[in-house]
């Protein structure tokens, strides 16, 4: 399949959506609204806040869905540089959107657990508040666990990009440390959580940098059209 300028264009655009909604889901609504440690709190931003909370949901799902786009393109976009590393890219990505879905059901608990009669009945008032909390946090680690697949994506990526000869060889590079930082980002999640909290706005710097980066440029720049140099193509 023949990768057109205006799918290239639509990639970037997607890439852009992606990147806005996913950073709007994960650090303004969830990052804002969830307070460590004390589930009262927690459960009061999200009722005086639920349009916002339901908000993130929304736009949770549409990252998912523009990343399932953007991969396909890619997909294509890089089959005549490697079949089989393309292959494996989309598999990641695929897996890792299919773990960030079903994650969000997590996400989703709380407005059940503080909204249903029948479950105030059954719990007290803090209960509900404290099991909200706790599948905040599990919806947290599946997040994290999605990035951590999502970790494998960049790096192959990259290096299709820095193997083909229709994008510049620096944004491979960039796009590989993306992934180091989402790699990094998730490593330290799980072995401890307060060293990353520390230093989650600086292992994913470079995520951000490579993913804008390659937003804009697939937006502005495009690419060339794509050739296939002897001994490149590898099934």
């Amino acid at each position: 399949m023949l990768v057109t300028k205006k799918m290239v264009k639509t990639a970037g655009f997607l890439y852009l959506i992606m990147i806005i909604t996913g950073g709007f889901a994960e650090a303004f609504v969830r990052g804002g609204l969830t307070v460590d440690g004390d589930p009262a709190a927690t459960a009061r931003n999200i009722l005086h806040s639920e349009q916002l909370y339901r908000l993130g949901f929304v736009a949770d799902l549409i990252c998912i869905i523009s990343t399932t786009f953007l991969s396909l393109i890619f997909y294509y976009l890089f089959n005549p540089v490697n079949k089989f590393l393309s292959s494996m890219a989309l598999l990641f990505s695929i897996i890792a959107s299919a773990v960030m879905t079903a994650n969000l059901i997590h996400q989703f608990a709380p407005l059940l657990l503080l909204h249903n009669t029948a479950y105030q009945q059954a719990f007290t008032i803090e209960q509900l508040q404290t099991q909200s909390l706790f599948f905040l946090n599990l919806q947290s680690q599946g997040y994290n666990i999605s990035l951590l697949l999502f970790a494998f994506y960049f790096p192959i990526i990259g290096w299709l990009i820095y193997r083909s000869n229709f994008l510049p060889k620096g944004l491979g590079i960039i796009y590989t440390l993306a992934g180091v930082g989402y790699l990094a980002n998730s490593l330290a999640w799980f072995l401890s959580p307060q060293i990353a909290g520390y230093l989650f706005p600086y292992v994913l710097l470079p995520a951000f940098i490579g993913e804008t980066s390659m937003s804009l440029w697939l937006i502005f720049k495009g690419v060339k059209q794509p050739e296939v140099k002897p001994g490149d193509l590898q099934v």
